[in-house]
């Protein structure tokens, strides 16, 4: 007979998990391994608020196994290390992203790319090679293998870069690998949104010249004067996308909702590359003829691998890179869920965990 949560492990835990399809998050006691030679214990402080959280507690992409507690930008303390952990001491303060483990021996593992192996553990929702589920930072504790802990830079503030664990290298990653780090290229960034407004970071970083694609015209001041956005385009207005075509090297397509590609596919020029990280509920039409007549490229990614999510953190430490987030308590957390459905936002929902706890 199947174990309990509460008993699978012999480590209480709290948190908070959705139990049906609803989505609803509400208290949740279960347990975490005791922490082997290999691993790290964690004391979580902080943890952002994914759109994958929202997707996954209403099991939107059906594959949810309930109880999920989600979360997967978790930033925490080292409470306690196994006896080979070398990289980590007690005390310190430390990142755990989307992934938790993988095989570590294929080619993608080899390759410091453990987000793209075949037997990838996510943080949440996933099975352990225990065989027991994992369960996410919307709780008091993690316990994670030390491969998968991130140094926490000490000048990076622990809530506003949180996020940067799944949203910073979701768009840091394929702005490196796909070449969208040449000074004074042209770079569009579509949705502004958790993705899109940590791109703008990354290109102004990097000293591209970086455009906002949005539907919203509301979104214009936000883009130029408060992200530092070079310019504004808006996708509704036909006349103001007609003059733009051609004109970008680049597009970060960050929208997670159905959309059209072709008009993003215009705006590159010869040799340009669209590289979406979004994931829509339903497949998008994609034209092969403006492909084969640019010599464009449409392309994807998936988060980045530990080695660079560690570089991508160091990153955001040296350049002062945060994430623009509005900090709430675990009560809030449904109501946080309710306002991501429509967007309202700027930019990302961070759970102050430490301090929702019960005391």
């Amino acid at each position: 007979m199947a174990k309990s949560p509460e008993q699978e492990h012999p480590q209480n835990a709290f948190g908070w998990a959705a139990t049906d399809t609803s989505g609803k998050i509400s208290p949740f006691n279960f347990s975490r391994r005791e922490p082997g030679n290999e691993d790290v214990a964690v004391k979580i402080l902080y943890c952002g608020v994914c759109h994958s959280d929202l997707h996954t507690a209403k099991n939107e992409w059906g594959f949810t196994n309930y109880p999920v507690v989600p979360g997967h930008e978790i930033v925490g303390q080292v409470t306690k290390v196994g006896s080979n952990v070398t990289k980590f001491r007690v005390g310190d303060r430390v990142g755990v992203g989307v992934i938790v483990g993988s095989c570590t021996t294929c080619d993608a593992c080899k390759q410091d790319l453990e987000n793209y192996c075949s037997k990838v553990i996510f943080t949440y929702n996933s099975i352990d090679k225990d065989g027991t589920k994992t369960y996410g930072g919307y709780a008091d504790s993690v316990v994670v293998d030390q491969r998968f802990v991130l140094r926490y830079p000490d000048n990076l503030p622990p809530d506003s870069g949180a996020p940067l664990l799944c949203a910073g290298i979701t768009v840091y990653s394929p702005m490196k690998y796909y070449g969208m780090t040449e000074p004074g290229k042209h770079l569009g960034v579509a949705g502004l949104g958790g993705l899109g407004h940590v791109a703008v970071k990354f290109g102004k970083a990097f000293g591209l010249k970086v455009t906002v694609i949005s539907t919203s015209s509301k979104k214009e001041d936000e883009a130029i004067k408060k992200l530092g956005a070079d310019s504004f385009l808006l996708s509704s207005d036909p006349a103001k996308m007609n003059a733009a075509v051609g004109t970008m090297d680049f597009i970060i397509d960050t929208v997670a909702a159905v959309h059209p590609l072709p008009p993003l596919i215009s705006l590159l020029k010869l040799n340009g590359k669209l590289i979406t990280v979004g994931l829509p509920e339903k497949p998008l039409e994609l034209p092969i003829f403006p492909l084969v007549l640019g010599r464009k490229l449409v392309g994807g990614s998936n988060i980045g691998g530990m080695k660079e999510t560690q570089e991508m953190l160091d990153f955001c430490a040296k350049n002062n890179i945060t994430v623009d987030i509005e900090l709430i308590k675990m009560d809030y957390i449904n109501t946080a869920f309710e306002r991501l459905t429509k967007s309202d936002v700027r930019y990302r929902f961070v759970v102050d965990v430490a301090n929702s706890l019960p005391k």
